[in-house]
């Protein structure tokens, strides 16, 4: 690879790391090119980039990019998924495709933002419901104990009215 072909990848890996709101680092020994080819149809779908990486160019991109703690994760064969939508998204489709396919792919770690990942916390990330489901768990959450409320405070007033409509009633009838 000429060396303006090396920069080129290093600014291209360098704008992926700012920019993606999750990446996850595979190590991919083992698959077959029919299984890589099948994982990345799978990522394609849901507009997740994966790739295989150079190691010195993705230290130097990574390290351009504010990301210097993921320059001990590059060692050995690396691919990454990198995706931009639901941080969920790459996690679950990796787990997926590892528990399904029984293949030898393994997770290294990832990031987060600017948070670094270990393999186990990518494991945990996986098992995380999308982003709606928990944003209507809080809601829930929030709505629950102010509904409470409303009630307790409502039944005194309850009480009074029932009594006042039973008076209304014995006056009408007698």
């Amino acid at each position: 690879m000429r060396k303006k072909e090396k920069a080129q990848l290093i600014d291209r890996l360098q704008q992926v790391f700012s920019t993606c709101s999750t990446s996850i680092l595979t190590d991919y020994r083992g698959l077959s090119t029919h299984e890589m080819n099948s994982l990345r149809r799978r990522l394609d779908e849901l507009n997740i980039e994966y790739r295989v990486v150079k190691n010195t160019l993705a230290r130097f991109a990574a390290e351009r990019a504010g990301k210097n703690e993921l320059v001990g994760l590059f060692e050995g064969p690396v691919a990454i998924a990198s995706g931009y939508g639901d941080v969920t998204e790459p996690a679950k489709v990796l787990a997926d495709y590892i528990n399904t396919s029984k293949s030898s792919l393994s997770i290294k770690g990832g990031f987060l933002s600017d948070r670094v990942l270990t393999s186990g916390e990518v494991m945990i990330l996986a098992t995380l419901p999308p982003r709606e489901v928990l944003l209507a768990r809080v809601v829930g959450g929030i709505q629950s104990p102010l509904s409470a409320l409303v009630n307790h405070l409502a039944t005194p007033i309850r009480g009074i009215l029932t009594v006042l409509q039973a008076r209304i009633q014995q006056m009408e009838g007698g």
